[in-house]
């Protein structure tokens, strides 16, 4: 379960913010603050507390949270020493906010840098109005969230049907009853309970009929980017893992589900864009990881993926990095090759899903150039045509899926 600390020995609360943390001192006060101010003023009439769920950090976090100054009281809770994951944190906010009979969830990043109070209003009110679930809406760096911009956004809105731009954005709201839908699935893997959890989240919304709906968030996301060839973790294969797992449990679902349909907006369009800062790639080492692939998984690879894929992905490694494309309908077809055989993997998921990462080296090294000369809504736009790609790569999936044994 979880250590807790709770001055205010809270019993109730109608609305709670859930902060995840791990070694996160240096930045979680911010997040903190802004919490309590946009609960103060938007939501004044309601009983409300900031819970910060954490790791048993090292480095202070437990101390710098309870130690900042709010008008809202303040839980900690901590996970046992020796447990990680962002997904363990928050079964212990779902399992505080059912204790509490929370109504409605909140959960931000404890990085984050450009949190304002209107964040809470925008993630927390339409959790008062019939929405289950809240994906927030916020203008990102084109070369930031590339897990996102070419796996998780095109591959959940073609296999489930719905347009949630941010499926793993990391600042999100709930409902109290969708808290305890989350607590009573069975399918906490170890993928789940570390950074699989966002995307596990959104995807069990969308498969348990959840309302769900997108907040404009009003500002960029301004966190700790990281170039995606420099230090990739784990997760990537936690995330990747959670939404091949996820396919497989809810193949009935999705198996009748054709085309894609847009998700509500609450709230105002982005107004006066003000800019993301900058996220540097270098493409060099993106293309060279790529190519070090073919090294190590060259015959994996054959096996893997269809003999024609196989075919053009021989073409690509041929091309200089000067001239150097890995086109969007190639990529949509090898994830849906790699997911049947994760499917059939057994116990050989894990492999599978590793010699996956040197491709998504190469979709990532094309896509940088691709979006070089383009504007931020110039790249949404082709992330979108990414996505019809996908769309269409639909009957490919489900031949797939269905005619491998």
């Amino acid at each position: 379960m979880y250590i807790e600390e709770d001055p205010h020995n809270i019993k109730a609360a109608d609305l709670v913010v859930g902060i995840p943390s791990y070694n996160e001192a240096g930045l979680i006060s911010c997040p903190t603050e802004k919490a309590s101010e946009g609960l103060v003023k938007y939501f004044g009439d309601k009983n409300s507390v900031i819970i910060n769920c954490d790791n048993n950090s090292s480095d202070g976090t437990r101390q710098a949270f309870m130690n900042t100054s709010t008008e809202v009281p303040k839980i900690y809770l901590s996970t046992p020493p020796g447990v990680k994951g962002k997904g363990n944190n928050l079964r212990n906010l779902f399992r505080k906010s059912r204790d509490l009979g929370a109504q409605a969830i909140v959960v931000v990043d404890a990085d984050l840098k450009s949190i304002t109070p209107r964040w809470i209003k925008n993630l927390a009110e339409p959790l008062f109005e019939d929405f289950g679930f809240v994906a927030p809406l916020y203008v990102r760096h084109k070369y930031d969230g590339t897990i996102t911009n070419n796996i998780a956004y095109p591959i959940i809105r073609s296999v489930y049907g719905r347009r949630v731009r941010q499926p793993i954005g990391g600042d999100f709201g709930f409902s109290g009853e969708l808290a305890e839908i989350y607590l009573n699935q069975a399918d906490w893997a170890p993928s789940v309970a570390e950074f699989g959890i966002d995307i596990w989240m959104t995807t069990t919304a969308m498969c348990h009929g959840i309302p769900i709906c997108q907040s404009y968030m009003g500002r960029p996301k301004v966190h700790k980017p990281k170039d995606p060839g420099e230090s990739l973790g784990p997760m990537f294969l936690q995330v990747v893992g959670t939404i091949f797992d996820m396919m497989i449990k809810n193949v009935e679902f999705w198996k009748e589900v054709r085309w894609s349909k847009p998700t509500a907006i609450f709230g105002f369009g982005l107004g006066e864009m003000e800019m993301p800062p900058p996220v540097e790639v270098d493409v060099e080492r993106l293309y060279d990881k790529f190519q070090a692939g073919f090294a190590d998984y060259n015959t994996i690879w054959g096996k893997l993926i269809s003999a024609n894929l196989y075919k053009k992905l021989g073409e690509v490694k041929t091309l200089s990095l000067t001239n150097f494309e890995f086109p969007a309908n190639l990529w949509a077809e090898i994830l849906i090759d790699f997911a049947v055989a994760y499917k059939n993997g057994l116990n050989n998921k894990k492999k599978i899903m590793e010699t996956l990462i040197p491709l998504y080296y190469g979709r990532t090294c094309s896509f940088v150039i691709e979006l070089e000369p383009m504007t931020i809504q110039q790249a949404e736009d082709l992330i979108e045509d990414q996505c019809g790609v996908f769309e269409h790569a639909k009957p490919y999936l489900l031949k797939r899926w269905f005619d491998t044994k």
